[in-house]
């Protein structure tokens, strides 16, 4: 029994680990019933066991196995970090419990595999089990197949991932064991049961007896399909969907049930490699002559081509050899069995055979001109198998290509391939882009004589009205008639889509809305059309598009061909006879008028136009017989008219009949010529361009264009072919360029570029400037060899088009106009959405690329290849631009990419950069082919050659976009190649593009092994360029794919490339904003939008202007429409409240936590089911719009909502306090994003919200906190810096609202993070809250916690060593030495760095004193303890002085709170002093009556009675003034910070005090501190931020401007500006100066007003400052400079030029300043320079200056100025004294003189003096005035003679002078007038004043210093009768320096410790104290002696 006493006392943890197994079954039995009883997933307790729950699956005691496996599934089940055990512990489970005899233990782990799948465990589990099928024991083998089934059974084939399961299975079935087979068999079945027939494939070749009972088994399953019946813990809301199913009963079940995913057998397939099975002579034979042997040839790829899944290889060749079989091989029996080679190649690669498609496609088309049945079998088979990898817009100019074929069989496979394929299409993969053009072929079909294409027309058609729906095909059928539609709809009925899918449409008109509107999300482009129908029908923009008038160009391929067949009934009519156009015309016109219409008067003839023109008039358009009119008017004379008044009419009648008539092409073609040919006329000209843009509107613009254009070219006359021109360009400003044929008139502009008449010449170019417009460069690639005289003229008009947008238009083809609204939305988005590429002529060239020039590019001789390679060159460069047809020229050149000669590649390269830009968007067909082998060539070894490939690459992504290179496997194919060459630039070039795209194919992921394998590349380069790739890649497959694809690396790699994911998750760029849904032509995603349709999902309430790529038409039609008023009424929406406050809604969500009703917020990360919760919990209290914004999945959203969440704080902060723990939890959903913006605004809203809730005395209840700060802590451990203050400032604001003992154990958690900087920081905040307030934080107890504080003295991490440490000493300070006892035992070394810390600490601060008094320990157990004010420096800070100030301020922050929490928990508000309120009212604070907290005070604390000497005043007044002072402190502190955001926030804060008046008070007594903390801040911009390269300039400039701003608004109140001292003026002068002088701040942009700034707060400085500090500063300051050599002479200078301005200002001044201070500073200056040493200088300025300073002073004091020298010891010797009597004694013999002068009468003088003497008078007095020395005393006897003389003529000595002197002189006067007048008016004042500041040496301070003076005396009970100061003299140290802002410093802060001192024994004195007349008594007498000891002390050791 020993033994198990002994085992029995272990920890649970401990028993599970033991020896002896009676031990282990009691600790797991212990541990079973602790796993069931732990609520909390997160619980820290789970951790212990994290490693131990293997062992207790793999027990060697089957007992105690049994209840190990028990314990374990309790485990699994509740515990959160069981995901991390499910490798070690299944695998476990394999080896040790599934061998075992016991059912019981095999259960249990069967049970724990499957808990293991609940937890999102699956792969892991699955690969574990996929293993022990490999096990040698069958009834392992047994036991994991039989655990595969349930899962397979419970979870479903979405969990279980069956591809390996079924790779494995056919071995299963070979198993000698029975029980291995008959388990095999019943997985078989079970897989059956969800994947039907998928699984055939896979089976097909084990035994045929085992085949065919699985067949009979198949048979008898259910045909219902399987439901999930066990779901994940991330799929609750399926698992509420199947209870309700279940309670429903089976009867709705099929609705309620999501349908199984269908699995496609091909990817549970192997792979097969054919290509090196295949006949050695395969290319020989397939060539040979006789058939058979062909067909031997092909018998044997046939057979290898019947493998239904190949493996990805290079089948070029073969393709091009079977090819060539289809379309050249005479024997059809051969034809069909290549055809079926092809197919079974396009079926087994699926989409890699897409590359080949291109080649093959056209060949098969022109090949169904074969009759024989089962060649045409064949040919449709292989046709669509290739459909199938490749894509419909791909194919389409190859099927367009054969539409127009003369063979009708050709053309009716052609239509009904394309039925097929449109099966195969959705509304996004047929878009309007693509069913446009072959509508239109189509519909040309529909007409055609052979009744077997119109028949496969017709169903083409219908199938596509079935895909797409009615709505969006019926522009294109506005040609046909009503039995043809009828036949298209009838057509669209029968087509049955595979899979049973509803189309889009229907047959009936209203058919498939819904359906459109559903659709409508996925695919924008036919969404417009229902979205739009119910708006008012409006001209639209378009002129020619075919939707509406069908005669412009409606496709790129085919342009011309296509035109005819666009040609609507209207547009053409049948010619009419001259008969019967006059018995049309008789009935419409008077008989008069048809007969002077010939007459041979003109005037009868100008009568019948007359007429003519009235009966049109009023005629009715239905009625009008347009083309009999217009024939009448071409009737003799016609178009010959000689009169111009005549054919001036006749013109305007046939403008008349074109605007009001049906008018027709025929109809135009009469009369077109006769006004080409009257353009040019002088007079009918104007007529003749009007009715030529009534039949542009009539009939087109773009066919009216090419008509009269040809006419007028046809012609001679170059006045018509100017103005013709002329006319287009206008016209097509008017009407837009929409479906102008650019070809039809490009030859005839180049005729006119070529005309000898230079008017011709310039109306080509204009018209060529017009089309830039609206072309852009394409355009001139037509011109380019053109003479370089006229290209240069063609550069500059194009040069002038540059940055201008087209016109809207505002002209329309009539027909376009009238059409239905959906209609016109189709134009509209059509001639937006139309290429201008499209528009630009294009050759094909395939005939060009014959067989000889590929075998040439092909030959043995590079030469011939050279030679081959530049024939190609000239054939693209002649076309210029050409179709996507090249023949077989991408693979010829894809050869000559791998030459072996460089240049030859190189030359390669160039051709194809040549091929991107003549193709043009066509090129995406050959991306595949010729695209991914120029990747290939970025692995060269040569610099030059990979240059050029990357060229190429990026000229054809230009035309191409990105998809098509991502789709497929080809890239990751690349990347696999290990060419350090290639991965670098393949991935530097990802890097580069995927931060562009919105959207990228899902094959992106197959790139990503590659990219891992990067990551570990051995070269240096690849890693690097693999890193920048990362966060690229994360963007768009986000972070969770990425995580899990790391799965399948080694250990040792997945830990790297783990970590270098969180890095990349925390730079992940975000993914570009939608360009508000595009109009999804071709390549729409990757060009710039198009058009806006109206979108659904419309928040912004500005609609955009529509854009056009190329600028079509910034226009303004039906789709801009709908959406403003939408927009409008969202706004509106927006206006309401966005938060609802429902009573008692909070506490029910309480409840229903507390009920488990609803998740517990608790996680790791968020998963969807808690997102969802709080959805539908928000949706009840939040307005629908803010919520769509807070759950919207683009960021920018979620700043705009807390942008207004911001904006509504104040307004709706009720509202707010009631939903607060939803608006926590949702900001802790932000916490999880990466994105930093997003993160800002939180933690700004943060900080808001919880000032907030401090004003409006609220307190976080445990529910909002145990939700949010949790989370909050995790954030910091923020790697930035900003980010980390920020989460720091709002834990201190946390502690104002929720008790800091409670946030206490959430930082406790903190710091068992493994992020350091997180554990630094809690560990930080801890110290700091044991600093503020006290030891009774520490929860649960103090001992526990300090234990878990003092284990992180031992961590690696130095940051939270120093963080720990630090913490620990806090504690020291306030208990002493009893830390030791509560940290418990410390390993020797952690003891040593404890103690060597607490030492160096003590050193910092002076011991306290050992005898501890009652006063003095209740002080220890207050947060004020002084010693814990300058314990720590932040780690990793500067050495700067003021830094120390930091963790002071930190606590000062919190210390109106601290307090409160220990002493009187129960008393609310007491986390808060309400500040604002305190100082924005003084005086009613220091009224307030006592408050009953005193009361309770005495209830609560024991009473003791300190000696009072003399009644106390108010007790309010200090308390206010210690937290005002604390915050200003704080803020102060945070001004010289090394970091340049803290510091500019808190300036800004600053400022915002200073600028308002009332407030800025609360600065008084803050003026040296915050000038210190300025200057500090200077100097380390100068010293360090300047020389940091690193940081952004426009940052610092931007301080410095805060820096100033702060200075000018400070100095410009005069009351705050004098409180600056001595000391601390010079230094700021001393930092302004040198600013001024920093010529790294002029070269920097905007720096020249930082200096013109800094000018101007210099002199405001000196204006404002203390005249008497100032001047003494800048004598100190002039003294220093003189001294060092080593600054700058400029320094020196601006010193004395400050000076001088000072001296300037004395007059005003004289009797405001202490001269006493003043002389006996220039008396130590001159000690350190006497006179001569001066005069040594190399300047004497200074000299002068000191003169100027002294003479001023003499000559406005006069004599008195000598009693002035009191503070000068030893005033004989002084040189100054003797100095000073000189000048009064020569200043005393001129004022005598003059005041002789002024006895006398001044008319006896003038008398007496003659002219002359007044002149010399007058010179001497301007001489001085043009002295530097005399100036002052120049202007002076100037002001005085003038005063004496008024009538004196001071003219003759002005005008030889400058402006500026004359100028100076009168200001001069006026300022010496000025002064007189202000002296006079002061005089009886001045005397009291001076007076009294010269006994007080200084300026009165603000009335509110005295008042706290006298407060501080009275409490210490010192006599307040004296306001005396001790003597000046002992205020002087011996030295005459000037002690340093430094030491003030020092001393500052020393005040700042003893008040907070005195503070503290108040406030004890205060809370004990029996009555409230004496509540603040003094400290004993001993202790103020004490605080004075231990302030010299501090002062003694500052030295």
């Amino acid at each position: 029994m020993g033994d198990d006493s002994e085992w029995m006392k272990l920890p649970i943890d401990q028993k599970c680990e033991h020896k002896v197994w009676k031990a282990r079954l009691n600790g797991y039995e212990e541990a079973l019933k602790l796993f069931q009883r732990i609520e909390d997933e997160k619980s820290q307790e789970w951790g212990k066991y994290l490693g131990l729950i293997k062992k207790f699956v793999t027990d060697s005691n089957a007992v105690a196995q049994l209840k190990g496996l028990e314990a374990a599934l309790a485990f699994i089940e509740n515990a959160h970090v069981a995901g991390k055990t499910a490798g070690e512990v299944v695998s476990g489970v394999v080896t040790k419990v599934f061998n075992q005899p016991k059912a019981r233990a095999k259960e249990l782990g069967t049970d724990i595999c499957l808990m293991y799948f609940e937890i999102e465990k699956a792969e892991v589990v699955q690969d574990e089990l996929l293993k022990g099928l490999d096990n040698k024991n069958p009834k392992i083998v047994v036991a994991c197949i039989e655990t595969l089934r349930k899962a397979l059974s419970e979870f479903g084939s979405k969990i279980v991932t069956l591809k390996p399961v079924v790779k494995v299975l056919p071995k299963q079935f070979e198993s000698r064991e029975k029980a291995v087979r008959e388990e095999a068999k019943l997985l078989a079945v079970e897989i059956y049961r969800w994947i039907r027939d998928a699984l055939r494939p896979s089976l097909q070749n084990i035994n045929s007896v085992q085949l065919k009972e699985l067949e009979e088994e198949w048979v008898k399953l259910p045909s219902s399909p399987p439901k999930q019946t066990r779901f994940l813990r991330s799929q609750q809301d399926l698992r509420a969907k199947f209870e309700q199913q279940q309670a429903q009963g089976a009867a709705e079940s099929d609705d309620v049930a999501e349908t199984v995913a269908a699995v496609d057998p091909y990817e549970l397939l192997e792979a097969v490699e054919i290509l090196s099975k295949m006949p050695k002579d395969f290319y020989e034979k397939i060539e040979a002559k006789k058939w058979q042997e062909r067909k031997e040839a092909l018998e044997a790829v046939e057979a290898l081509a019947k493998n239904p899944k190949l493996e990805n290889g290079d089948y070029g060749d073969l393709v091009r050899a079977l090819k060539k079989v289809v379309g050249k091989d005479a024997n059809v029996m051969l034809v069909s069995m290549a055809a079926k080679c092809l197919a079974g190649l396009a079926a087994g690669l699926r989409k890699k055979f897409g590359t080949y498609s291109g080649q093959v496609v056209p060949t098969i088309l022109e090949k169904f001109k074969e009759k024989k049945p089962q060649v045409v079998q064949a040919l449709q088979e292989a046709i669509d198998a290739i459909f199938l990898t490749t894509t419909l817009q791909n194919l389409s100019e190859d099927i367009l290509g054969v539409m127009d074929n003369k063979n009708p069989s050709i053309k009716q496979q052609a239509s009904l391939f394309l039925a097929r394929s449109f099966r195969h299409c959705t509304q996004a993969t047929l878009p309007k882009s693509i069913l446009k053009p072959l509508c239109a072929a189509l519909i040309k079909q529909v007409n055609d004589s052979a009744p077997e294409v119109r028949d496969a027309a017709f169903e083409a058609l219908g199938t596509a009205m079935k895909v797409v729906g009615e709505k969006a095909v019926n522009p294109f059928l506005a040609d046909l008639d009503k039995l043809k539609l009828d036949k298209i709809k009838e057509c669209a009925d029968k087509v049955e889509l595979p899979g049973g899918k509803k189309g889009a449409g229907g047959g009936s008109g209203g058919g498939g809305s819904v359906a459109d509107k559903k659709s409508a999300a996925k695919a924008p482009p036919p969404a417009e059309a229902p979205l739009k129908s119910s708006a008012p029908s409006k001209k639209t923009q378009s002129a020619g598009t075919t939707g509406a008038s069908k005669k412009g160009k409606p496709t790129s391929a085919g342009a011309g061909k296509s035109k005819k067949a666009a040609e609507s009934k209207e547009g053409t009519e049948n010619e009419l006879s001259a008969e019967m156009c006059e018995e049309l015309a008789a009935n419409v016109l008077p008989a008069s008028c048809l007969q002077q219409l010939d007459s041979a008067n003109w005037k009868e003839r100008l009568a019948s136009m007359e007429e003519f023109q009235r009966a049109v008039e009023t005629m009715d358009k239905g009625e009008m017989p347009c083309q009999a009119l217009v024939r009448m008017l071409a009737k003799k004379p016609g178009w010959k008219e000689t009169n111009f008044q005549v054919m001036q009419m006749k013109l305007r009648i046939v403008a008349l009949i074109a605007q009001r008539g049906t008018f027709s092409k025929t109809s135009a073609n009469v009369v077109l010529d006769g006004l080409v040919d009257k353009v040019g006329d002088i007079k009918c000209g104007g007529n003749a361009k009007e009715g030529l843009t009534a039949i542009g509107e009539a009939c087109s613009l773009p066919w009216t264009a090419e008509q009269v254009v040809s006419m007028a070219f046809a012609q001679k006359n170059p006045k018509n072919q100017a103005e013709t021109l002329n006319w287009l360009a206008n016209a097509m400003k008017e009407f837009g360029f929409a479906g102008v044929n650019v070809k039809g008139f490009i030859n005839n502009v180049k005729t006119a570029l070529g005309a000898t008449n230079p008017a011709v010449r310039t109306a080509a170019i204009t018209l060529l400037g017009v089309m830039y417009l609206y072309m852009g460069a394409p355009l001139r690639m037509f011109f380019e060899d053109e003479k370089p005289a006229l290209l240069a003229q063609i550069d500059a008009e194009f040069e002038k088009m540059q940055g201008q947008s087209p016109p809207p238009p505002v002209r329309f083809t009539k027909k376009a106009a009238s059409e239905e609204e959906g209609d016109e939305e189709e134009q509209e988005e059509d001639a937006g959405g139309q290429d201008i590429m499209d528009l630009l002529p294009r050759t094909d060239i395939s005939d060009k690329i014959t067989s000889d020039l590929v075998s040439k590019i092909g030959d043995k001789n590079w030469k011939i290849r050279k030679e081959g390679l530049d024939e190609t060159a000239a054939i693209i460069s002649e076309a210029k631009f050409i179709t996507a047809n090249i023949g077989e020229l991408p693979l010829t050149l894809k050869g000559r990419l791998s030459d072996s000669n460089k240049i030859l590649v190189q030359q390669t390269l160039t051709i194809l950069q040549q091929l991107a830009a003549a193709m043009g968007p066509g090129l995406k067909q050959h991306v595949k082919p010729l695209g991914i082998p120029i990747i290939t060539v970025l692995g060269d070894s040569k610099s030059n050659v990979r240059m050029a490939a990357m060229t190429t690459l990026q000229a054809w992504v230009e035309q191409t976009g990105m998809k098509e290179w991502l789709e497929g496997e080809d890239l990751a194919e690349e990347l696999k190649k290990e060419n350090p060459f290639l991965r670098q630039e393949v991935l530097g070039w990802l890097a580069e593009k995927l931060p562009t795209l919105r959207t990228v194919p899902g094959d992106l992921m197959l790139c990503v092994p590659q990219l891992y394998a990067c990551l570990e590349d051995r070269n240096g380069d690849v890693r690097k360029k693999a890193q920048d790739a990362l966060p690229t890649f994360m963007m768009h497959l986000g972070y969770d794919k990425m995580a899990k694809a790391t799965g399948k690396l080694k250990p040792a790699s997945k830990d790297q490339v783990v970590a270098l994911l969180e890095k990349a998750r925390a730079i992940m760029p975000a993914k570009p904003a939608a360009p508000a849904k595009t109009g999804g032509g071709k390549g729409s995603a990757e060009q710039t939008p198009r058009s806006q349709p109206a979108s659904e999902d419309l928040n912004d309430s500005k609609p955009e202007v529509k854009k056009v790529r190329g600028g079509v038409a910034a226009k303004k039609g039906a789709a801009g429409k709908k959406p403003p008023a939408k927009g409008i009424r969202d706004e509106e929406d927006k206006s309401g409240p966005i938060f609802t406050l429902i009573p008692n809604a909070k506490e029910q969500r309480i409840k229903e936590e507390k009920q488990l009703k609803i998740l517990k917020w608790n996680f790791i990360t968020p998963r969807d089911e808690y997102v969802e919760q709080l959805k539908t919990q928000m949706s009840t209290c939040f307005a629908k719009w803010l919520q769509d914004e807070l759950f919207h999945f683009d960021f920018q959203r979620h700043v705009k909502a807390i942008g207004v969440m911001i904006e509504r704080l104040e307004s709706e902060s009720e509202a707010t306090i009631g939903c607060l723990d939803l608006i926590l939890k949702w900001f802790t959903l932000r916490f999880f994003d990466t994105n930093t913006t997003v993160l800002m605004k939180v933690l700004e809203y943060l900080k808001l919200l919880f000032a907030m809730l401090n004003r409006e005395n609220y307190h976080l209840t445990e529910y909002e906190a145990t939700s949010f700060v949790p989370y909050l802590i995790l954030k910091v451990g923020e790697s930035k810096d900003v980010v980390r203050k920020d989460v720091r400032a709002i834990l201190t604001m946390l502690c104002k609202v929720y008790p800091a003992s409670k946030v206490f154990p959430f930082l406790m958690d903190g710091t068992k993070s493994k992020n350091s900087k997180q554990r630094a920081e809690c560990l930080e905040e801890l110290g700091c809250l044991i600093e503020g307030y006290g030891m009774n934080v520490c929860q649960p107890t103090p001992a526990k916690s300090l234990k878990e504080i003092a284990v992180h003295i031992g961590d690696r991490d130095t940051s939270v060593r120093n963080a720990a440490l630090n913490t620990v000493v806090a504690v020291y300070n306030v208990c002493g030495d009893q830390v030791y006892k509560l940290i418990g035992n410390l390993s020797e070394k952690d003891m040593s760095m404890l103690e060597e810390r607490i030492k160096r600490s003590a050193k910092k601060t002076p011991a306290a004193p050992a005898k501890q008094s009652t006063t003095e320990r209740s002080q220890r157990e207050h947060p004020t303890n002084p010693n814990a004010t300058f314990l720590r420096k932040p780690a990793q800070e500067d050495p700067n002085k003021l830094k120390i100030m930091y963790r002071t301020y930190r606590i000062q922050a919190r210390q109106n709170t601290q307090h409160s929490e220990s002493s009187h928990p129960s008393i609310p508000k007491e986390f808060q002093l309400d500040l604002d309120m305190i100082e924005m009212d003084q005086s009613r604070v220091c009224e307030l009556p006592d408050l009953v907290q005193h009361k309770l005070d005495e209830l609560l604390e024991p009473i003791m009675i300190p000696e009072p000497k003399m009644h106390s005043v108010s007790p309010h007044f200090d308390d206010l003034h210690n937290s005002t002072a604390s915050t200003i402190n704080f803020v102060i502190s945070q001004v010289a910070s090394g970091d340049i955001n803290t510091s500019i926030q808190a300036l800004a804060q600053i400022d915002e005090v200073l600028r308002q008046e009332d407030k800025a008070e609360v600065m008084s007594g803050h003026i040296d501190q915050f000038l210190i903390a300025t200057f500090m801040q200077l100097r380390l911009i100068y010293s360090t931020h300047m020389a940091d390269d690193r940081l952004d300039k426009k940052d610092i400039i931007k301080l410095y401007s805060c820096i100033i701003g702060n200075m000018l608004s400070l100095f410009a109140m005069e009351s705050l500006a004098r409180e600056a001292s001595m000391g601390v003026l010079k230094d700021l002068m001393h930092g302004l100066i040198t600013l001024m002088l920093d010529s790294r701040v002029e070269d920097i942009e905007d720096g020249q007003q930082v200096i013109r700034s800094v000018n101007l707060l210099v002199i405001r400085v000196l204006e404002k400052s203390d005249q008497t500090n100032m001047i003494i500063a800048l004598l100190v300051l002039l003294q220093d400079s003189l001294v060092a050599t080593a600054g700058p002479p400029m320094f020196s200078e601006l010193i004395m030029k400050c000076l001088w301005r000072m001296i300037r200002f004395l007059p005003d001044t004289i009797n405001n300043i202490n001269l006493d201070r003043i002389l006996l500073e220039v008396h130590n200056f001159m000690k350190v320079f006497p006179k001569e040493k001066l005069k040594q200088l190399k300047s004497d300025v200074p000299h002068r200056t000191l003169k100027t300073l002294l003479h001023t002073l003499c000559k406005l004091t006069g004599a008195k100025i000598l009693d002035h020298l009191s503070m000068i010891d030893n005033r004989n010797e002084s040189e100054l004294e003797a100095h000073l009597r000189r000048v009064v004694k020569h200043s005393g013999n001129l004022s005598g003189l003059k005041s002789d002068r002024g006895n006398e009468k001044s008319g006896l003088r003038m008398d007496r003096m003659s002219k002359a003497k007044v002149s010399d008078i007058l010179s001497e007095i301007f001489k001085k005035i043009g002295s530097k020395e005399n100036t002052k005393e120049g202007l002076t006897e100037l002001y005085e003679y003038k005063q004496k003389y008024s009538d004196a003529d001071l003219e003759p000595f002005l005008k030889n002078t400058s402006q500026f002197f004359q100028s100076y002189v009168e200001r001069g006067l006026r300022m010496i007038e000025s002064e007189r007048e202000g002296k006079t008016r002061i005089q009886t004042s001045a005397g009291t004043t001076d007076s009294f500041l010269s006994s007080n040496n200084e300026e009165l301070k603000p009335a509110v210093y005295y008042e706290r003076l006298k407060i501080l005396r009275q409490r210490q009970g010192l006599e307040n009768t004296s306001r005396q100061r001790p003597a000046i003299s002992s205020l002087l140290s011996s030295k005459p320096s000037v002690a340093s802002s430094t030491d003030m410093l020092h001393s500052k802060l020393s005040q700042l410790k003893e008040s907070r001192e005195m503070y503290q024994q108040e406030h004890n004195a205060h809370s004990h104290s029996p009555t409230h007349t004496h509540t603040r008594s003094a400290s004993p007498a001993a202790n103020l002696d004490d605080l004075k000891k231990r302030l010299e002390r501090i002062k003694s050791n500052r030295q």
